[in-house]
């Protein structure tokens, strides 16, 4: 067999049918959409529409939940950061850091750092590092003789609004406004007593 010689199964694949070509294609004038109505017209989305009744998606349950405040860590084991060791793409002299995992092809994403693991053996002295790390990961690599050094990743902040920062710029230059002296209270007249 050649490579010019694979094909596909016959019917695998089906050209698609050219509609509203004439009456003689079996597909012409309404192009194959019937009479009339909504699903008649282009621009028409219904999908998952049932006429009415509950749809599908919204009948069934739905299960967890996207936590707004959880971290997004490159999660790296111990056994795969000693086989790049082995196959000296990483240095185990110099600091094992998220870049260094990165650049080795370990870290994909995590822009909370990188989380280390301790699924593997690990049998070479290193120095990590890291976000975050297991317990037994920890003590994988004091094992081996190296450390973990846990470092919180500094993520860029949204910057404050410029109206916000123009209000408190106004107020630092504007000096406290003396209080003026409280007046004192009239004394009331004793009404006269009529006789």
């Amino acid at each position: 067999m050649k490579l010019n010689d694979i094909k596909d199964n016959e019917g695998a694949r089906h050209r698609r049918m050219r509609v509203g070509r004439g009456i003689g294609s079996g597909k012409g004038k309404t192009g194959g959409r019937g009479m009339k109505g909504q699903k008649s017209r282009s621009g028409v989305a219904i999908k998952g529409f049932e006429g009415g009744q509950m749809p599908l998606h919204m009948r069934i349950p739905k299960r967890g939940f996207n936590n707004p405040f959880g971290k997004d860590y490159a999660e790296v084991n111990l056994g795969m950061v000693q086989k790049f060791i082995d196959a000296k793409k990483l240095d185990a002299k110099k600091v094992i850091d998220h870049a260094a995992l990165n650049a080795a092809g370990l870290a994909r994403g995590g822009k909370d750092g990188v989380r280390l693991l301790g699924k593997g053996e690990l049998k070479t002295k290193a120095n990590f590092q890291v976000a975050g790390a297991s317990k037994g990961a920890v003590a994988a690599v004091e094992k081996a003789g190296g450390k973990v050094e846990i470092v919180e990743v500094k993520t860029p902040s949204s910057k404050p609004s410029t109206k916000k920062a123009s209000v408190e710029k106004e107020t630092a230059k504007k000096p406290a406004a003396k209080k003026a002296p409280a007046k004192k209270a009239a004394p009331k007249k004793a009404a006269k007593k009529e006789d």
